[in-house]
């Protein structure tokens, strides 16, 4: 759970997550990266720790912000279980959608989600992620409806990978990495909500820059890959 300035929200963040791990019964653990965050964000975090005993809640703090793509990669090399998924910090996953990426666990290496259900994005928003998406699909060669969101990983493919960027293009850019190694795909439709606190970290321009980067090196690890296939030595 990456978070920067999210107070007020982390906490019901993860009071989600134990809720709906609560029901399903299966051994879990909260690796929350705190990105240098000057609000009340550790403090939230440090109050449902004492809130929650029996659960293994985990804060790393950054000395200076890394960006969220570093906060994925940080929290997936301490992970002990067999998968890995992101949850943002800001609440914007309803318990409905985490319960049904959750719910198909086994049925492939990675469970995409994509919204569709109860769309409550802006429709700059809305309008950018298309974009995006049709991007990293034109240059990657793959066909997925989206590249963002809380992706379950198996957390053994998280850690032989890591990305170029630090900003939101990092997930884009593992997934195409894991689908050039013909990992398995299964896409799933969620629902999602609006943070009701803050704003959101997508439109500055250092995280416009970073998915330009994303989609440069998507660009760049497709043409070594044709390079590889038609050039190598006969």
């Amino acid at each position: 759970m990456p978070c920067l300035n999210e107070e007020g929200n982390v906490g019901r963040s993860i009071d989600t997550i134990v809720e709906v791990m609560s029901q399903l019964r299966n051994p879990y653990e909260i690796l929350i990266v705190d990105d240098a965050s000057h609000d009340g964000t550790v403090a939230e975090v440090l109050h449902s720790c004492r809130r929650y005993p029996g659960t293994r809640i985990e804060i790393i703090r950054n000395r200076f912000c890394r960006g969220l793509g570093r906060n994925y990669f940080i929290a997936a090399h301490r992970a002990t279980n067999e998968y890995f998924m992101l949850v943002n910090g800001d609440a914007a996953e309803p318990m409905e959608s985490i319960r049904e990426i959750l719910a198909h666990v086994g049925e492939a290496d990675a469970i995409v989600p994509y919204f569709g259900i109860n769309e409550t994005r802006t429709i700059p928003r809305k309008i950018l992620s298309a974009t995006f998406t049709h991007f990293v699909n034109l240059l990657s060669g793959h066909r997925l409806k989206y590249y963002n969101g809380p992706v379950l990983h198996k957390t053994e493919n998280v850690w032989m990978w890591f990305s170029e960027t630090a900003g939101f293009g990092y997930q884009a850019e593992l997934l195409c990495r894991l689908l050039d190694e013909g990992i398995s795909v299964r896409e799933v439709q969620i629902s999602n909500s609006d943070r009701e606190s803050g704003f959101s970290k997508a439109f500055t321009i250092r995280n416009l820059l970073s998915v330009a980067n994303t989609l440069l090196h998507i660009f760049l690890r497709r043409l070594e890959g044709v390079a590889f296939r038609y050039l190598k030595p006969s």
